[in-house]
């Protein structure tokens, strides 16, 4: 997982800001990201402009703290990223 995730407490979340060169490539990895997001079962808040998204993963409902599946889904989509942003 990125060093450009942030670890937020209260409630716990993980936050990142994605930069992408033009509309087109934000829109490839936002579908990519939502069928990412099927796969998981996670469904990060997004808000996004021309070029670029904001990214919010919550904790588990369960425990309200975050865990291996928040992460892995973290470093999954810094991967689709880098396809995106080189």
């Amino acid at each position: 997982m990125s060093q450009q995730w942030q670890e937020r407490a209260r409630p716990e979340r993980l936050e990142r800001r994605y930069q992408f060169v033009d509309y087109e490539s934000l829109r490839e990895f936002l579908d990519q990201a939502a069928a990412l997001s099927e796969r998981e079962g996670l469904y990060p808040d997004m808000g996004f402009g021309r070029d670029y998204v904001n990214m919010t993963i919550h904790c588990s409902e369960e425990d309200n703290t975050l865990g291996d599946q928040q992460r892995r889904l973290a470093q999954e989509l810094d991967a689709l990223a880098m396809k995106k942003t080189g």
